[in-house]
């Protein structure tokens, strides 16, 4: 469940190498291959404790990686 908005998700997508010396898809792998959590808020409280990430930041991968996951099933 994305808590703000578009634009500054977009922003934190953008700076999220930036930020973290690491790309979009290298979390979303991490968070693919972590604990098999179900809940939106499980996968965001999981990357701030494991890998220290802010919350916008951890909601943003979690956004994408959901989002990618649906793109998969449609596909």
């Amino acid at each position: 469940m994305l808590r703000h908005s578009e634009q500054t998700h977009q922003q934190l997508v953008d700076r999220l190498p930036t930020a973290t010396g690491r790309e979009l898809k290298e979390w979303m792998r991490d968070l693919e291959d972590g604990p098999a959590f179900s809940r939106f808020d499980e996968k965001v409280t999981w990357l701030q404790d494991e890998h220290g990430l802010s919350h916008g930041f951890a909601t943003a991968i979690v956004h994408e990686a959901n989002l990618a996951r649906a793109q998969r099933k449609l596909g």
